[in-house]
């Protein structure tokens, strides 16, 4: 039972930013994300990871891994589209 749960909690976590990813994508808008936060979220999933590794636990190397995946996706998307809000408009 408490594998269960914990394996729905892993999933829960480890994909919670795919809604915001496929809304960045679909919008090209950052406006309401904050650049802090996504730092420091994906530096406190590469401390869990690292944790993870000590303890030679799967599930948390797993979940991890993929949170930290999504969150650094997420960054990076955060990163070009707000470069992009500040070029100049390229439609002629």
């Amino acid at each position: 039972m408490w594998y269960v749960i914990g394996t729905v909690a892993a999933l829960l976590t480890s994909f919670g930013f795919l809604p915001q990813i496929i809304r960045m994508l679909r919008t090209r808008s950052v406006h309401d994300i904050s650049p802090i936060m996504l730092l420091q979220f994906c530096l406190g999933l590469s401390l869990w990871l690292t944790y993870g590794i000590h303890l030679k636990d799967v599930i948390i190397i797993i979940a991890n891994s993929t949170s930290l995946f999504m969150g650094l996706l997420v960054t990076g998307l955060y990163f070009y589209f707000k470069k992009r809000e500040h070029l100049p408009d390229q439609r002629t």
